[in-house]
């Protein structure tokens, strides 16, 4: 069918009691009640998702799952404020604020907490490694496309790219709560190093020609998920970039996810 799904504005608290803007695609022709839910957050981080078509979110709901798009702490479109309240979360309540989502969906019904799923490209492919990984008992499975997880080594290959004193580099530290991309703190974040948190199996999925995020990241995950005994799958997208901008690939990752 070509029907789309409604999306509907949210909003829920953080543990915290900070507020966190969303939107929920209901699947069309089942009862909003006890659904699988599938959480995805946008990259960026200082990027933000909007109500309208998003082939992800309706690829998913077509299949009868509820999705959940937070726009969390750090996400821009909003104020100084909201994407300040970002900088040193990555991996804490940035991540936080995205399953925060699941027990406030969870409270009216709507899904069933023991169902869920993550799944998000780059930044989202980062907090999809990071809520299996990082966090415990929360997703059933990750799907991680393009993802960042190995920070400290995400920032040195910035650094060659950019060079050493760029404002890309300073933009990347203060989001990270660091100074300098050496800091050893960037590695309580790192999901690779936290490989063993969790046993949800993870999807990894990364365009081969990925100039945003290099394919490594992926690699490094594999290495990572697969020495802890964990189950992961990688698959690399031939000729396919950081957005993933051709049709045949989006259909490939919605069949494989």
């Amino acid at each position: 069918g070509t029907e789309v799904a409604q999306v509907q504005a949210i909003e829920y608290p953080a543990a915290d009691g900070f507020t966190v803007p969303a939107y929920l695609t209901l699947p069309l022709g089942r009862q909003p009640q006890n659904l699988p839910l599938v959480v995805l957050p946008h990259g960026g981080p200082q990027s933000r998702d909007y109500g309208g078509f998003e082939w992800l979110a309706q690829g998913l709901a077509s299949r009868g799952y509820a999705v959940l798009q937070p726009n969390f702490r750090g996400s821009g479109g909003y104020d100084t404020a909201f994407i300040e309240a970002g900088y040193g979360q990555w991996g804490r309540k940035m991540q936080t604020d995205l399953s925060d989502g699941i027990a406030f969906l969870a409270s009216q019904g709507i899904v069933d907490q023991s169902r869920v799923c993550i799944m998000g490209a780059s930044y989202g492919g980062y907090a999809a490694l990071a809520g299996v990984t990082l966090q415990r008992d929360v997703y059933r499975c990750a799907v991680a496309i393009a993802p960042v997880s190995d920070v400290r080594d995400f920032l040195a290959w910035r650094a060659v790219r950019s060079g050493e004193d760029t404002s890309t580099l300073r933009y990347w530290t203060r989001y990270l709560g660091v100074t300098d991309r050496n800091d050893r703190r960037l590695d309580e974040i790192s999901t690779v190093r936290a490989a063993g948190g969790d046993d949800a199996p993870v999807l990894l999925i990364h365009g081969r020609d990925d100039t945003i995020v290099p394919y490594q990241q992926s690699e490094a995950a594999q290495r990572a998920l697969s020495a802890a005994g964990r189950s992961v799958e990688l698959l690399p997208l031939r000729q396919e970039d950081h957005y993933l901008s051709r049709e045949a690939t989006r259909i490939q990752t919605l069949n494989a996810a």
